[in-house]
């Protein structure tokens, strides 16, 4: 198999359902990738370390009781800081929102948390969604 964080998300959903791998593997790969990289690459405004460990934890619990919600149950990914999280802050790349923390899920978020993705993160993004390649983001460019 090729490193985890050379793998598609469909690759990645297939070596979850014939037990290549684990859903807290790949997050952990992707929790360690982040550590590594991030402060050259500016591309994670927040990671969601704890809580992405835990839901991958429950994504394999549920895949050796048989209970996989489905291909994306366990793969980790990450959203867009535009779109509000719970339990993690939510910038949308502006200093004006810094600290802000919803008290509910974005439609995206909810859908994909219902299918068991692993949210590991919120990445960079420019202020307010208004671009296209992070030049007009408060927190810096991604590179």
């Amino acid at each position: 198999m090729s490193a985890l964080h050379d793998l598609t998300l469909a690759q990645q959903s297939q070596a979850l359902a014939t037990g290549q791998t684990t859903s807290v593997a790949l997050t952990q790969h992707a929790l360690d990738r982040i550590a590594a990289c991030n402060g050259q690459l500016g591309a994670f405004l927040h990671v969601n370390t704890e809580g992405a460990l835990a839901d991958a934890a429950a994504a394999d619990a549920r895949r050796a009781a048989g209970q996989a919600r489905g291909p994306l149950d366990g793969v980790p990914i990450a959203h867009k800081d535009i779109f509000v999280t719970q339990g993690q802050p939510t910038t949308a790349a502006s200093k004006m929102l810094k600290g802000y923390m919803s008290p509910f899920d974005g439609t995206v978020v909810a859908r994909l948390k219902a299918a068991g993705t692993v949210s590991i993160g919120k990445v960079n993004c420019d202020e307010f969604a208004m671009g296209g390649a992070t030049e007009n983001s408060a927190y810096g460019v991604a590179r």
